[in-house]
This record gives structure tokens, C-alpha cells and sequence, in this order.
């Protein structure tokens, strides 16, 4: 085991430990506070002390009002102010006025159980806001007196109650795994609720065999669903044993299937591919998390049953979506992705997905989800995934699920004496148009050099389906890229931010340069460009392209480019 996961782990036992000797008399009721893996900013306590509350890049100044009997500027403002995560940073500034403030804020929560506020019985929310007052309970109990403590308790077991409640109705997917993870958090660090402990785990765990796939991805194919949920999964796991209760099974090995998975979308940088629905992931958290890893070995290859490949070679990555689209009851952040990909170089992103914003997801999300957000071939403007479009069926359905895309995703990889070759394809185009996109990547053993080739072609003893024949192949790039179209409109110079420079080039197309936006940024949206090439697919059915990195410098790039000859595809 590393150094930092047993730092990780001592502070978590550190933590079960405070609450037996901050109330002695009362272990028998509230025994346990789990450690809260996320990350803590001391500096943000000052913030709240003074009524200002930044969330979701937002701010709301009480001036002397209750925080919470204000009109809320966004649905994300109001879900981090109502999960009560911001508690961590009060208890990171470890003050006696911040103490002070934590309990004045919850003291004013519980003592008022008749607000209604549209999300506070949101079962996800809930979720959040009962793990929050467990974890955070050293904090807001340290100088109190029994009387407080009682009330904390009324206060809290009222919530857990509505928790049990809210299982009655409650979203698939990761909101459901939340509710389950906060009951079993719930009945761990309660005294007296041994029944609990068994339901609570027992369901837990057939959750956990649903959801959690064998390669360790989630059914939601979401790589931050992996960051969310081992943030609870690792302390639910430290909290079993220090109650010295054996973890479920079910527990401990979706844990070490998860872990592999969490490297398998990393880039050099740290950061994750922005696959169906993810955002930039806090480096910190991911650290911590991957602290717990006691493997630290290299990203796996294949993950068949998730759908998605990774091409290492040398200082390159490559990350690729080969999987069709997750069931509709858990699909609402998916996204037309199907055979995009990201690119990598060392420490450098150069062609990625747009991404989800982090806040403010409704103003983008159609786009994002969109198949021209990712870098992957979109056939006469349009995506290769549908989504629910009437408003009221998004409100029944709370979402906007996939309702059809590709059904046949087919992935073949080998290692061929020049390097790795994967070769793919979707019919998410079949049915309206009845054409089949097909992608072939090969990578060279040294990582220099990325060649591919996408194909329209109908299906077998079928004909193209009307007169929309037109597409467009999308490369969209990372905004530290300096990107700056070659004099003979067939390739892109690429300067990266450690001066390495990379070259794209089309065998036989007009290459365009277009504008383009990057939402999974740490400070929100921002512009970059995209490579684009387009086509019809009447004339020319297929496009050969390349990214090559330069052995110097750019102008050297430049010089030799059109001496090169271009490799041939196997095919």
C-alpha cells in the first residue's frame, strides 16, 4: 500500500475515533464519522462566515437572512447549497468560529423542516446532504452541549428517514447508488441498527453487481460516474472495517474493478477523456482517489464490456468510443459519441471531445451531446444518437434519455509489425440514411505518427437512402494548441504548450480550420478550433488523414512535409 493511501486511510480511522471521545456518554447513538475524500478549501470558509456563497459559479449574499429562505440563481446553485458538501471547508479552516458558523447553519436547517424547497427531497440531494452530516458531524458537534447533540440527531434520523422513503421513486443510475450508498452510511455509523445494516448492505450490493460492469466501467459508459461514486465507495469501505464488520464482497471488487478503469480514461495531463457526459474531474480528488490503488500498473487495452479502446505507444494516447449507446433508463447525459476520439501527447491534449460544462450544463447540452461536439465523423448534420425532444416527456422522464442510435458497434484490434491497428464501425446512420461509418486507427510503435481513414458505405446489397449524401469529419482541439492552416489547404500545423509540434494532414481533401468550443474547462467554456474536412460520399466514400509529430521544429515540419510519402492502411 502507498504512503499517501495510508495517510488517506489513518485520517479516516482518525475520524471514526473523534466522535467517541468528543461524546463519550452518547456513543451508543451517533458512533462514526466518515472521512470526506472530496476536496476542502480553507480559504472559502472566510467566504461563508461573511454570507457569501459561491456554487456552480454563482454567487448569493444573505445580509443577514437565512441562506436558505433565498430565491436560488440556478438548479446547480441550489444542489450544492442544499447537499451541504460546503461544509468541508468549514471544517478545513478548523477554527472555533467556524465551528461556531457550521452549527449556527445547521441549527438553522433543522430547526425549520417546513421550507419547501423544490429539490431538498431530490433523492440524489438527499443522498448528498445525509452523507454531508454524517462525515461533517466533528465539526458541527466538537463545542456543543447535549441538547444541540439531540436535536443534530432528531434532525438527522428525519433525513435518513426520507432517504428510506425516496427509494420508492428515484432515477437508475448514479442517483440510485447514492441513496443506497447514504442508507448504508446511515445504519454504519447509527448505533443500534444491525437489521439496517444488513438490508442496507444486502441492496447495496445487488446494486453494485447491476451497475458496476465486469471491466469496472459504470452502465452509464460516464467516466465521472467512476470519480462520483468511488469518492463514497472508498470511505464506505473504511467505515465497515471500523465498525469491524467484514465490507460485502460486492463492494470490494467493484472497487478493484473501478480502479483500472480510472487510469483507462486518464490523459498524460491527468485529466479525463470527455466521454458521455464528463467534465473536468478535480486533479486533487483524482489523486486521492488513485492513492487507494495499490496496483498502479498500466491502463488496460480493451474494455469490451463498457465499449471503449486505448492505443498507448510511446508518450501517445489514444482513447476511443466503441460502444453503442447505454439503455435508455440510464442514458441521460449520454452523448452521439460513437467512434470519437482524443489524442494525446505526453503532458498534452491535442484533439478532444467538447465536454460537459461543469455548471450551467442546460445552455450547452444539446449541443454537447451532439455528434458534431465530438471528434468523429457526423453525416449530413446529424447526430448519430436521438434524444427525447418534448418537454413534457423530459419532465416525466427527468431527462432527456437516448431513444435510438447504434445499435451494431463492432471493434477489431492487432498488432501489426508497424504498430497497433483498430479498426471499427457503427450503423447509427443505417436505418434514416442507410449508410455505415467505419473508422481505422493505426498507431506507430513510437507513438510518432497516427494514421486513420473513415469510410461511409451502405450496408451489404443495399443502396444510400435519399439525397442526402453530404458529411463532415471533426477533429476538435484543445485550446492550448496553436493551431495555423498549411499554404496547400491540406494539413494544420499544431504547436503545442511544450513547443512540440504535430502535423495533421489529409491524403486527398480540402482541410479546413473552424471555430470550435471547449466546455469541460476548469473556468468554464472557452474558444478553440477544429479541423474539418468534408465530403460527400456519392464522390468520394472515404478520407485518409494523419497526425504526425515533428522530429524538431516547426519549420523543419513544414520542409519536409511534402517529401513524405504516406503510408498505406491495412485493410
Amino acid at each position: 500500500m502507498s504512503r499517501s493511501a495510508r495517510t488517506v486511510i489513518a485520517r479516516a480511522t482518525g475520524a471514526t475515533v473523534a466522535m467517541s471521545r468528543l461524546w463519550p456518554g452518547r456513543a451508543d447513538r451517533l458512533t462514526i464519522a466518515p472521512h470526506d475524500l472530496r476536496t476542502a478549501d480553507a480559504t472559502r470558509a472566510a467566504e461563508i462566515y461573511a454570507g457569501r456563497f459561491v456554487f456552480a459559479g454563482k454567487i448569493v449574499t444573505c445580509h443577514g437572512r437565512s441562506i436558505f429562505d433565498l430565491e436560488p440563481p440556478s438548479e446547480d446553485w441550489e444542489v450544492a447549497l442544499l447537499g451541504f458538501g460546503w461544509l468541508r471547508h468549514l471544517r478545513a479552516a478548523d477554527t472555533a468560529l467556524t465551528r461556531a458558523n457550521a452549527r449556527s447553519l445547521v441549527d438553522d436547517w433543522i430547526s425549520n423542516p417546513g421550507r419547501k424547497r423544490p429539490l431538498e427531497r431530490r433523492p440524489d440531494v438527499l443522498a448528498r446532504r445525509v452523507i454531508s452530516l454524517l462525515s461533517q458531524a466533528p465539526l458541527v458537534l466538537g463545542d456543543t452541549d447535549g441538547k444541540f447533540y439531540r436535536k443534530y440527531l432528531r434532525g438527522l434520523t428525519r433525513e435518513i428517514r426520507y432517504l428510506r422513503y425516496a427509494m420508492l421513486d428515484i432515477a437508475d443510475g448514479v442517483p440510485r447508488l447514492q441513496v443506497l450508498i447514504a442508507l448504508c452510511y446511515a445504519s454504519l455509523c447509527l448505533a443500534n441498527q444491525a437489521r439496517h445494516i444488513r438490508s442496507a448492505t444486502r441492496r447495496l450490493s445487488d446494486e453494485l453487481q447491476r451497475q458496476i460492469l465486469p471491466d469496472g466501467g459504470h452502465i452509464s459508459r460516464n467516466p465521472g460516474a467512476l470519480v462520483e461514486l468511488l469518492s463514497d465507495l472508498l470511505p464506505l469501505r473504511q467505515t465497515f472495517a471500523a465498525r469491524n464488520i467484514a465490507p460485502p464482497p460486492a463492494l470490494l471488487n467493484a472497487i478493484d474493478r473501478m480502479m483500472p478503469m480510472l487510469r483507462f480514461f486518464r490523459h498524460g495531463d491527468g485529466s479525463f477523456a470527455l466521454f458521455n457526459g464528463m467534465s473536468n474531474a478535480p486533479s486533487d480528488l483524482v489523486a486521492t482517489l488513485l492513492a487507494y490503488d495499490d496496483t498502479h500498473g498500466v491502463p488496460m487495452a480493451n474494455m469490451p464490456y463498457t465499449g471503449f479502446q486505448r492505443l498507448d505507444a510511446g508518450a501517445t494516447t489514444v482513447i476511443v468510443d466503441t460502444g453503442p449507446p447505454p439503455s435508455p433508463n440510464v442514458s441521460q447525459e449520454a452523448h452521439a459519441g460513437c467512434l470519437a476520439f482524443e489524442l494525446s501527447s505526453g503532458p498534452s491534449r491535442i484533439v478532444v471531445n467538447c465536454g460537459m460544462p461543469s455548471t450551467g450544463r442546460d445552455n450547452w447540452r444539446s449541443f454537447a451531446r451532439s455528434t458534431a461536439a465530438h471528434s468523429t465523423l457526423t453525416y449530413h448534420d446529424t447526430s448519430s444518437c436521438q434524444f427525447i425532444e418534448l418537454s413534457a416527456m423530459k419532465r416525466l422522464l427527468q431527462g432527456a434519455p437516448v431513444v435510438s442510435g447504434p445499435a451494431n458497434v463492432e471493434s477489431y484490434r492487432e498488432a501489426m509489425a508497424d504498430g497497433d491497428l483498430l479498426t471499427t464501425s457503427h450503423d447509427g446512420y443505417l436505418a434514416k440514411f442507410g449508410v455505415v461509418h467505419r473508422r481505422v486507427l493505426m498507431i506507430s510503435q513510437d507513438g510518432g505518427r497516427l494514421d486513420g481513414e473513415d469510410t461511409i458505405s451502405p450496408a451489404p446489397g443495399a443502396r444510400i437512402k435519399g439525397a442526402e449524401t453530404d458529411f463532415a469529419l471533426r477533429f476538435h482541439l484543445h485550446p492550448a494548441v496553436k493551431a495555423s492552416r498549411l499554404s496547400d489547404a491540406r494539413g494544420v500545423m499544431l504547436v503545442l504548450p511544450n513547443r512540440d509540434v504535430w502535423t495533421f494532414e489529409a491524403l486527398d481533401d480540402k482541410v479546413d480550420l473552424e471555430d470550435s468550443v471547449f466546455l469541460a474547462g476548469n473556468d468554464g467554456p472557452r474558444r478553440t478550433a477544429q479541423i474539418v474536412i468534408r465530403q460527400d460520399s456519392r464522390h468520394a466514400s472515404s478520407v485518409r488523414w494523419s497526425f504526425v509529430r515533428s522530429a524538431t521544429t516547426a519549420a523543419g515540419t513544414n520542409a519536409r512535409r511534402n517529401a513524405r510519402r504516406e503510408p498505406e492502411l491495412p485493410l
